[in-house]
């Protein structure tokens, strides 16, 4: 059983031994106004003293003040838990924050709700919307509390995360007007704790097809710092759901709403968004993604790209034996039509930002020779998504990994906001194609908390036992197809794609 199932049991258990208030007086009739519920793009920080994924974040919260707080620092709405036994909320909670924030906010009664009548304790207490969370509700109980909302004149949030879930807003989008429900979709694998950035567009798309084009959709989890709301606001979602994150520091809720509703669309963003929604990241990839990386030649680009590589990987690097600087002004015409005719996206590896080699690989990603910019290193990375004339670049970070302690590098990374970070093994005095694989323990915890990009050591013997292991959602291989480094092994090549058809079967 999952925590999700624990926590849906433990709520059944509840309601049985302690009726639909939880034993606290709530009042016989509402008495604060209904407040529109994120009528515009805005942000909803949560009231939040604890999860089943962090344990304690805030335990000596004042709701209150908290809410207070947050209505100062802009948020369009409050969303206070009222789950006691994993986050330590309550309707006491919930009171206390309607009461407190009076009209200046809307105000969310977060639980995991499971019969209508709930949602009568929830207006009582002066809420203005309640989460219905679709994953824990058969389609005829959602569509009577969503019914149920309807008529009390408050907001269905319906949280979204499976292909039955969206079976089910159909339903709830005939019963009631699609005014009256926004959408939520969690970053956070609540069976795992795992977080996907791009998880929440990969359902926007076909919320907005049940829906239409002005549906509220709330991209909810996974967001910590100001640079990862910035990204989350850049993917055209109309709110983004806070919750670790403020409680853990009110101080920076400003900071995060400003990021959120300040983000715009980006050639960053617009590049995984079209992984996501028509790409190679669309849900029921019947293989893992393929980069081909050390390409210096069309002969090898062009054979890779007919096999069904996915990217193919040119580096501008002085220091590697397959850097491309000099010889890219001779093929450039030849890879923008291979692209053109196969569809392969091409990647320009870079390992500094203003070394000549970076500067030609941002004028070449910039011209169309490149779909997107792989940073290779941590420091590099860094300085990268200071610079705000590059962060907004499509791009993702390379990280090589060797120890304990680079796996912190990847967290911070993806705190910052990076939805993918490709994983290569680190080797003193080489930048990659090392055929150096990366320890397994190390790869088991960096997929358990991120969806796995993962390089080094590969070949084509090696890569049906990876993908059978650690299930990567993408393989980078480059020296394992060599024959010298720089240049290819067709027959590797051809066995490569091979055994990827067999993985498929």
């Amino acid at each position: 059983m999952n925590i999700l199932d624990t926590i849906v049991e433990q709520r059944k258990v509840d309601l049985a031994d302690r009726g639909l208030e939880m034993g606290f007086a709530v009042p016989a009739e509402r008495s604060r106004p209904v407040v529109p519920f994120l009528p515009q793009k805005g942000v909803i920080l949560e009231v939040k003293r604890a999860s089943p994924s962090k344990g304690d974040i805030a335990p000596d919260l004042d709701s209150a003040a908290t809410a207070l707080s947050y209505v100062t620092a802009g948020a369009a709405a409050i969303s206070v838990l009222t789950e006691e036994h994993w986050f330590k909320g309550s309707l006491k909670d919930l009171m206390a924050v309607t009461e407190a924030v009076g009209t200046r906010a809307a105000v969310l009664r977060k639980d995991f709700l499971i019969h209508e009548d709930e949602i009568d304790v929830a207006y009582r207490c002066g809420a203005d919307a309640v989460l219905l969370i679709a994953r824990i509700l058969d389609a005829e109980r959602i569509v009577a509390m969503a019914q149920r909302c309807r008529d009390l004149g408050i907001t269905a949030l319906v949280e979204l995360k499976l292909a039955d879930d969206i079976k089910k807003l159909e339903l709830v989008a005939k019963a009631v007007p699609a005014d009256t429900i926004v959408c939520g979709v969690n970053c956070r694998d609540l069976s795992n704790f795992s977080i996907d950035l791009l998880a929440p567009s990969k359902v926007l798309g076909k919320i907005k097809a049940i829906l239409g084009d002005n549906a509220r959709v709330v991209f909810e989890s996974g967001i910590r710092t100001p640079q990862a709301a910035d990204f989350a606001g850049s993917l055209g979602f109309s709110g983004l759901l806070l919750g670790e994150a403020a409680a853990r520091n009110p101080a920076e809720a400003s900071a995060l709403v400003q990021g959120f509703v300040g983000g715009k669309p980006s050639d960053h963003s617009r590049f995984f968004e079209s992984l996501v929604t028509a790409g190679p990241l669309k849900d029921g990839a019947p293989r893992p993604l393929v980069k081909v990386c050390g390409i210096t030649n069309m002969a090898d680009a062009t054979l890779a790209a007919e096999l069904g590589a996915d990217f193919l990987g040119f580096i501008f690097c002085s220091r590697s034996s397959r850097d491309v600087t000099a010889g890219m002004a001779a093929i450039q015409a030849d890879v923008v039509a291979l692209k053109q005719r196969t569809g392969v996206k091409t990647v320009a590896v870079i390992t500094e930002t203003d070394s000549k080699e970076g500067l030609m690989a941002q004028k070449l990603l910039k011209e169309g020779v490149f779909d997107v910019i792989q940073v290779h290193g941590y420091e590099v990375a860094l300085q990268f998504l200071q610079d705000e004339t590059l962060r907004h670049l499509p791009h993702y970070c390379a990280v090589p990994v060797r120890d304990e302690e680079d796996l912190n590098k990847l967290e911070m990374l993806r705190k910052l906001g990076e939805p993918r970070i490709l994983v290569d093994a680190k080797v003193d005095g080489l930048l990659g194609g090392t055929g150096v694989r990366v320890e397994e323990h190390l790869v088991a915890k960096i997929a358990a908390k991120q969806k796995l990009w993962l390089a080094g050591g590969l070949a084509p013997e090696t890569v049906a036992g990876v993908i059978t292991g650690c299930a990567p959602e993408l393989i980078d291989i480059s020296s394992g197809l060599e024959k010298e480094p720089g240049v290819k092994d067709p027959a590797k090549i051809q066995k490569l794609f091979t055994e990827l058809t067999e993985v498929r079967k």
